[in-house]
């Protein structure tokens, strides 16, 4: 019986520049990562698993010092009892200046080299492992040009960093079907952040913490078995943080204090506290109604840990005043020929409002 858990995408000391969130939260968010990277570790401990699986981009390497890098061995080196596969990704390529080359490794921490597909056998455990490692940014090889096949009465696994979403792709594309077909008992993924369980053979792990608002969704880790040529995996929600998304619809017979009720009860306030949520607002607002997001987002910070507001509502117009000032241009005529229709139709009723928003706004020509 083999046990492992497969996990990859951390991207420890990460800036978090290229995101909404202020410096506080990625602040907050690049300790968390370290910490989620020890909780994994202290996983596989107390799992007494036989492998720790990182499949690519452990760190981000613009950033990584070599004093970073240390803490990775020493916190690796807790799980002795484990053998650790690392395949370098392409935010932490393995190249002649990689620090991944900078450091001595434990002799149960294996980093698979970047000449191609490689495989390395754990006698103890009738296994073979199979990595690669990228050294550059973007990657095109084909890596399985010498691939030999597979041992017919080991356990064979491989472990990788690549996109089966996209063959076009400039990040390691890899043909699902054909990886499929080699006969692997298990192939660990990683490089995309959400988690996907192709089949019990076949996974990404995801990034164990989501990084930004393109990442909502559970996160977390891959943990498996195999056993008399069967394969059991699950996945194991993991993460200290979620990314959410939440859409409240808004009509113009809500006050401002209706609206901003409405936010609270979209979720529990122990998960406001918790996560980071972005609300959009849609529908129509009351004319009288002036919606500041960044005064709404000031008035709950106190309910929430991170809050940003999406305002896509439009204003309910008085129809009769509108088209009487603009009978003379589109405005006007406009407001007379949607009235021919059904405005009782949410549909129309829409269609007139969006228009409206439009032509007010100076969108069309008048």
């Amino acid at each position: 019986m083999v046990k492992f858990i497969h996990t990859g995408d951390l991207h420890l000391g990460l800036q978090f520049k290229n995101v909404s969130f202020h410096r506080e939260i990625s602040e907050d968010r690049r300790i968390e990562l370290w910490n989620t990277f020890e909780r994994i570790v202290n996983r596989a401990i107390e799992k007494e698993v036989d492998f720790l699986f990182i499949a690519g981009d452990l760190f981000e390497e613009e950033y990584f010092t070599l004093g970073d890098i240390k803490r990775v061995r020493d916190t690796l080196e807790k799980a002795r009892d484990a053998n650790i596969i690392i395949t370098a990704g392409n935010h932490d390529t393995l190249n002649k200046k990689s620090l991944y080359r900078m450091i001595d490794w434990p002799k149960n921490i294996t980093i698979f080299d970047s000449v191609g597909l490689v495989k390395k056998e754990f006698a103890d455990k009738n296994t073979y492992i199979y990595g690669y490692s990228w050294d550059e940014g973007e990657n095109k090889k084909d890596i399985f040009s010498d691939f030999s096949g597979l041992y017919k009465d080991k356990t064979n696994i491989l472990i990788i960093h690549g996109d089966i979403l996209n063959k076009e792709s400039p990040y390691l594309p890899l043909d699902k079907s054909y990886i499929q077909g080699m006969g692997f008992d298990y192939i660990g993924l990683g490089h995309i952040h959400k988690p996907i369980i192709i089949s019990n053979r076949m996974a990404y792990c995801g990034s164990p913490e989501p990084l930004d608002f393109g990442e909502t969704g559970e996160h977390g880790i891959i943990e498996g078995v195999i056993e008399k040529g069967n394969t059991e995996i699950q996945f194991v929600p993991f993460s200290n943080r979620n990314f959410l998304e939440k859409t409240i619809d808004i009509d113009e017979t809500l006050s401002y204090v209706d609206i901003i009720n409405k936010i609270k009860q979209c979720d529990s306030d122990e998960n406001f506290k918790q996560n980071l949520y972005r609300i959009k607002l849609e529908g129509m607002v009351n004319r009288d109604i002036e919606l500041n997001t960044e005064d709404i987002v000031k008035s709950l910070d106190d309910d929430f840990y991170y809050l940003d507001i999406i305002d896509d509502t439009i204003l309910d117009y008085d129809l009769n005043s509108l088209e009487e000032e603009n009978q003379d241009n589109i405005i006007g005529y406009f407001i007379k020929e949607m009235r021919k229709k059904n405005l009782k139709d949410k549909v129309v009723k829409d269609a007139l409002y969006i228009g409206l928003e439009v032509l007010m706004k100076g969108k069309v020509g008048i």
